[in-house]
């Protein structure tokens, strides 16, 4: 019988695993399946621009994994029960059951409506495909008025600082406000917050720091202070989660619902469940858990699949970089900044800024959605047949050092 690979997931972090296991492993005795939502796979590092009213690429998964061996399920995940080593799904075809021998649980993170009342019901987020469409509706119908409509982004990160900077360029006659809880780029160096606040005053968004908001309502934000702040789209950017499956499931996770993984990426409480992505509460090489982001997507990726390689076939498993090497910022499309953090994770006080950054930018995200559209590229011809080991071996394993371990 074969041995059952189940990739949960299709993102940066999961169909960079199921095709690199499809190329390194023999298919006569091992299967993998993708189950995944969306039939295309998401530019999620993009979507405040789909947002803004660019067009962006949105592969077909089909595509994507056609010629690789990879069976693709378009289902949503509705629970695991990693007892019985079954991922329970609904879909066009109703309601099932996917049943696994090693799972790799990939569906990563959305926006967190859940802090603040109103965020649910009335803000729009960029984390994730529908709900970017469903923000560029409302700026199409407000770009259409006659008078000026007001985006309000709330949230400081990068993911607010880029919404806001691309909806400014791109739909000038609206007015962009952007709701800082704490300083402007605090995480970034004095001269990349420089060119961040220079950034905000060429596009004309007006910044407000050290903000609270208390209460999302339809056409306004209440704050702590008591100011109302009028919005004919709040745009929610302040936070991320991950759903609640893993811990529904018994999973061993974070208080935020995060799957603890040992340093190959296998769950501490069940050894045969890989997690990567933002769904993996990891401890990168400086000593810090990695931040959920697309660099960490490619790490824990490439240590999951080393990992999961060198268990099956009874290699020795190596250990890839987990690192968190800085913040790549577009600020629309001709400006950006590159800043790099040293071991701490603090800035350096060098920074990169302007066209050459944003180049810099938009050849990273050129150059991830190339290798995720050709999973099996570049990698190793060779497939490696699977050892033969009991099923009890896994337990037993689970107790042992993950570098000497061979299940």
């Amino acid at each position: 019988m074969k041995h059952r690979i189940v990739v949960l997931g299709a993102g940066y972090a999961g169909a960079y695993v199921a095709g690199t296991l499809a190329r390194r492993l023999c298919s006569a005795d091992s299967a993998i399946t993708v189950v995944n939502a969306e039939p295309e796979f998401v530019q999620r590092l993009r979507l405040h621009q789909l947002a803004a009213g660019q067009e962006i690429e949105a592969p077909q998964l089909a595509d994507v994994f056609a010629g690789t061996g990879i069976e693709l399920r378009l289902d949503r995940v509705t629970a695991v029960d990693p007892e019985r080593r079954v991922v329970a799904v609904t879909g066009s075809g109703g309601c099932g059951e996917v049943g696994y021998d090693t799972l790799v649980y990939a569906l990563g993170s959305h926006g967190d409506d859940r802090a603040v009342p109103g965020v649910a019901e009335h803000a729009f987020d960029v984390a994730a495909r529908p709900s970017a469409l469903r923000l560029r509706e409302r700026l199409d119908s407000l770009s259409k008025r006659g008078d000026s409509g007001s985006v309000l982004v709330v949230g400081d990160g990068l993911t607010g600082i880029e919404t806001a900077t691309e909806i400014a360029e791109s739909r000038p006659r609206l007015s962009v406000t952007l709701v800082a809880r704490g300083e402007l780029g605090a995480l970034l160096s004095s001269g990349a917050r420089g060119h961040l606040r220079q950034a905000c005053d060429r596009l004309d968004i007006t910044v407000l720091e050290r903000t609270s908001v208390e209460t999302v309502e339809a056409t306004r934000v209440l704050c702590a202070d008591g100011t109302a702040l009028a919005s004919d789209a709040t745009v929610w950017t302040a936070g991320f989660a991950v759903d609640p499956i893993a811990a529904a499931g018994g999973l061993e996770v974070t208080e935020n619902g995060r799957i603890i993984v040992d340093r190959t990426m296998r769950s501490l409480s069940h050894p045969n469940v890989y997690a990567v992505g933002d769904s993996a509460y990891a401890i990168g090489d400086n000593g810090l858990p990695l931040p959920m982001s697309c660099a960490s997507a490619g790490y824990t990726g490439m240590q999951a699949t080393a990992a999961i390689v060198g268990r099956l076939t009874g290699r020795k498993i190596a250990n890839t970089k987990l690192e968190y090497p800085g913040n790549h910022i577009s600020l629309g499309r001709r400006d950006g900044i590159l800043q790099m953090v040293d071991d701490e994770a603090q800035a350096k006080p060098k920074y990169m800024g302007g066209r050459k950054a944003a180049r810099i930018k938009a050849g990273i995200l050129k150059l991830s959605l190339w290798t995720t559209s050709h999973p099996t590229f570049g990698l190793p011809k060779h497939k490696h047949h699977l050892a033969a080991v009991p099923s009890a071996s896994v337990e037993k394993a689970a107790a042992q050092p993950p570098e000497s371990v061979i299940i």
